[in-house]
């Protein structure tokens, strides 16, 4: 079980689905329904990601069909024929050495359910989707409490007196927080390693002298 922080290559999916320019919108369309998903990168080349098709691309066609009304770019869209027409170009993309929590900034800031995961030249390695990055809440509560003692609590001077459980992802730490330690800046410590979804802290203040 790898450790925090999880990376895309973690999580994404390795067999991945992906059209040429030059597929046909029926071609497109099929495919999303064959394979369940909303969105197929479009390959150049030797497998480079050149843009994305998306249901949303695909639903111009449909959505300005019998009116003048929206921009140019959605009458284009609503006009074409093929893949390369549809498609959202550059396609917003990320590496597999990313981490989970990078992938999901980017998915947020640009409003994606899915990226193609490239290599250093663009390409395709895998996709990865929301569904993807939230398997790292499906990690084992022994794995994490395990990763919070050796890597948080570890590196902590005398953490090693503080208790750790996990249950459901929910990290509990009791007993007597260490001299000179920050409450705020350990539960952040540890709600930094991946599959926490909360933290209590349960701790005595230490005795002063």
């Amino acid at each position: 079980m790898a450790e925090s922080p999880y990376t895309v290559s973690d999580v994404m999916t390795h067999t991945v689905v992906a059209v040429g320019s030059e597929a046909s919108f029926r071609d497109v369309v099929e495919l999303l329904d064959q394979w369940k998903v909303s969105a197929v990168p479009v390959l150049a080349g030797e497998g480079r990601v050149v843009g994305v098709v998306s249901e949303a691309d695909l639903l111009a066609k449909e959505e300005f069909r019998d009116t003048d009304e929206g921009g140019l770019a959605e009458r284009i869209k609503a006009s074409a024929l093929t893949a390369g027409e549809l498609m959202s170009a550059p396609a917003v993309t990320v590496h597999a050495d990313a981490t989970v929590a990078e992938a999901a900034r980017i998915m947020a800031r640009r409003h994606v359910k899915r990226l193609p995961v490239v290599d250093g030249v663009g390409v395709l390695q895998g996709v990865v989707s929301r569904g993807d990055l939230l398997k790292v809440f499906l990690r084992p509560d022994h794995d994490i409490a395990r990763e919070v003692r050796r890597e948080v609590l570890g590196r902590l001077p005398g953490g090693d007196g503080l208790t750790v459980t996990a249950a459901d992802g929910v990290v509990t730490l009791t007993g007597t927080l260490p001299a000179h330690a920050a409450g705020p800046v350990l539960a952040r410590a540890v709600r930094a390693v991946e599959g926490v979804v909360e933290v209590r802290m349960e701790l005595r203040e230490p005795v002063r002298g």
